[in-house]
């Protein structure tokens, strides 16, 4: 009798799911590569919408798609062995953007969602999983292919691979991106979601989040060797400042090798672009950041960690541990505030960064342009900045020269360390900042640098516990200042 009811039980079972599983393929798609499948792929999840949700299901096969609209209650499945192949702009088979009503304060990538591969608006419980890839070969790749970085202006057909707006309980897990577009992911204004072992090698950002709130990110390989990785935002893409919040990302890994080389095995690094991987706040930043967590992640041929709030916004609350990275393009940590305010005139308030901490973190052949930065603005310092067991290997070679170098205000500036040029301290550079706390600081250069190895211009409040460095002669380890006062220590 036991027997009978386990057999009928798992009967019911297989039953419920065939009954929640819808195959692409009964509704018209072929995966051969050649025909247009989207058009079957969103008959699929119109139906499974109208039955209650379930999952639409991908079998293995090459599907040629322009726009895939994603509905609530629906898990997209890609199956191992299946390709979402993005189709090509001449085609005419993605969504028109939507229209923008107003200034926008944003990139154009941050204003256009329907123009995507997958793409999502105001839906809740959406689902995109499986071992199966989405190759955006047809997809927009630059700013320029279409005229030039316009500000809110619409960068072209085939935008992005996946893009999510003001959805609620999203779960991306498992598949694979592959040369993703504008953005592999962008998720603006969602809240609750899970980005789980999902693997990214493309050509601009991989993933930015938006404005969203209660997310967790983790087991995810990024490879961008041509833009940033790992991004949180705050921009004005809801037409109003809203804070990114409450996000935690662990166990990532970041690399900047050449495009396609991650997934090929061949692991082939790129050359230095203006920026090469990297886990960045910013630079979009009208609301901020608040309560973020980075932990247990590993940068490879990377641009390090940077930390960015120009817009008004506010950054607090954002703890850093346990990080490795190799061969570290032009600075490993970078946290700054500035008045760059890209947003509405009438807007009052001033960028401000408090409550940050930074422990475990090792990194090695860092290079020699800038070293840790921590750059607040005259009047309105950053507060608490807490490092702590940091070892850095930098290249060195620094001439003493540079150590009397007048490094630029972040004012309106686009904060990016590049432009700025090399930091008049090779281990550490900190102005305008009230609360620094330095504990079991060590740095090492392969050749000898005639700079400071650390240097605090209009520091407050400050703590050094055990910092360690090479000791060069005439050159001093600690140098702070405070207006046109120099005191050496």
């Amino acid at each position: 009798m036991k027997r009978i009811l386990l057999l009928s039980a798992l009967m019911m079972s297989l039953v419920i799911n065939a009954a929640t599983d819808y195959d692409v393929r009964d509704f018209g798609a072929l995966g051969d590569g050649k025909t247009l499948d989207h058009t079957a792929i969103n008959r699929a999840i119109d139906t499974c919408v109208a039955h209650g949700g379930g999952r639409v299901v991908l079998p293995a096969g090459t599907y040629l798609c322009g726009s895939i609209r994603m509905k609530s209650n629906v898990e997209l499945h890609i199956s191992a062995g299946a390709t979402i192949l993005a189709a090509p702009a001449s085609m005419k088979a993605y969504d028109e953007a939507e229209p923008w009503e107003g200034p926008a304060y944003q990139d154009g990538g941050h204003t256009y969602f329907h123009n995507s591969l997958i793409w999502a608006v105001g839906q809740n419980n959406v689902s995109i999983t499986g071992r199966g890839m989405i190759d955006g070969k047809g997809l927009t790749k630059k700013d320029t292919e279409k005229g030039g970085n316009l500000q809110g202006g619409n960068i072209g057909t085939g935008d992005k691979a996946i893009a999510l707006k003001e959805c609620r309980n999203v779960l991306i897990r498992d598949v694979t991106i592959y040369r993703g577009g504008h953005f592999a992911i962008i998720m603006t204004g969602c809240d609750i979601g899970t980005v789980d072992n999902v693997t990214i090698d493309t050509n601009r950002d991989g993933f930015d989040i938006d404005c969203c709130k209660y997310l967790t990110v983790s087991n995810c390989k990024i490879n961008t060797p041509s833009d940033d990785a790992l991004v949180l935002k705050s921009s004005y893409a809801l037409k109003r400042p809203v804070l990114c919040e409450h996000i935690a990302v662990t166990n990532c890994v970041i690399t900047g090798y050449k495009m396609g080389t991650l997934l090929d095995g061949t692991y082939i690094p790129e050359k230095v672009n203006w920026v090469c991987g990297r886990f960045k706040l910013g630079t979009e930043s009208n609301g901020g950041y608040r309560n973020i967590a980075l932990s247990n992640c590993t940068f490879m041929y990377s641009s390090g960690l940077a930390f960015e709030e120009v817009d008004q916004g506010l950054m607090e609350n954002i703890v850093v541990s346990n990080i490795t990275m190799s061969h570290v393009h032009h600075y490993p940590i970078y946290i700054t505030t500035g008045c760059r305010n890209r947003g509405p005139k009438e807007r009052n308030t001033v960028s401000s960064g408090a409550d940050i901490q930074i422990s475990n973190v090792i990194a090695d052949d860092v290079d020699s342009l800038a070293g840790i930065i921590v750059t607040g603005m005259p009047g309105h310092p950053l507060r608490n900045i807490a490092l702590n067991n940091i070892r850095i290997k930098y290249r060195g070679g620094g001439t003493a020269d540079l150590a009397k170098r007048e490094y630029r205000e972040q004012g309106t500036n686009y904060p990016e360390p590049r432009f700025a040029g090399p930091t008049p301290a090779y281990g550490l550079y900190a102005r305008h900042v009230d609360g620094l706390d330095l504990n079991h600081i060590t740095f090492y250069t392969e050749r000898p640098d005639y700079r400071p190895a650390v240097m605090l211009d209009d520091v407050k409040n400050e703590s050094i516990t055990d910092l360690k460095a090479p000791e060069v002669k005439g050159v001093k380890k600690v140098v702070k200042l405070s207006g046109n006062n120099r005191n050496n220590k």
